[in-house]
Formats: C-alpha cells, sequence, structure tokens
C-alpha cells in the first residue's frame, strides 16, 4: 500500500502542476523552502499540518479540498487492494491438489 505521504505528495504536485506553478512559485507563497516542497511531494518528507495548510494557501485551494482529494485516491488503492485480495481468496490452492 502506498504511504499517506506519497498520497498527499502525489495531490499537491497534481494541483500545482494544473496551475502551471513552478516550485519556486509556490516556495515564495508558502514561504517554504523549495526543497522542503520538493520532498513532500516526492513522498519523501511527511508535511505537518501547518505545512498542508501553507501548501494549500499558495495553491488558492482549501486544505479540506487537498485531503478529500488524497482521501479520494486512498480510495481508489484501498478498493484495487480488497479486489486483489477477493481474487486471491478465489484463487484453487494448485500445490493442494497436486499432492
Amino acid at each position: 500500500m502506498t504511504a499517506m505521504r506519497q498520497l498527499v505528495g502525489e495531490v499537491l504536485r497534481a494541483r500545482r502542476i494544473s496551475q502551471g506553478l513552478t516550485l519556486r512559485d509556490v516556495s515564495g507563497k508558502a514561504r517554504v523552502s523549495l526543497g522542503y516542497i520538493s520532498e513532500v511531494e516526492r513522498g519523501q518528507k511527511e508535511a505537518s499540518s501547518e505545512l498542508l495548510a501553507a501548501l494549500a494557501g499558495a495553491l488558492e485551494v482549501p486544505l479540506s479540498k487537498v485531503l478529500l482529494d488524497v482521501s479520494a485516491m486512498l480510495e481508489i488503492e484501498e478498493a484495487s487492494v480488497d479486489q486483489i485480495a477477493s481474487i486471491s481468496s478465489i484463487t484453487p490452492d494448485v500445490s493442494a491438489s497436486a499432492a
């Protein structure tokens, strides 16, 4: 399963790119170092609630919308994991039937 910080980073990056903003643009607006934002977007750093609020503000999007986007991505991922698990549970165990 994908780490939550990875999903947060993907949402933030997608929002930034869709607005045509660079890391430098967001860095200046949020007053956060460009390198740190890059690490958050790549899922290498965990973003605090204060950092998320600053980045959402810089992207001019409500923090609640960012979190809803992350939630939607997590729901899709969980559904695919559940689907794989259910397929695995109905697949016959070939090794048991060969004995």
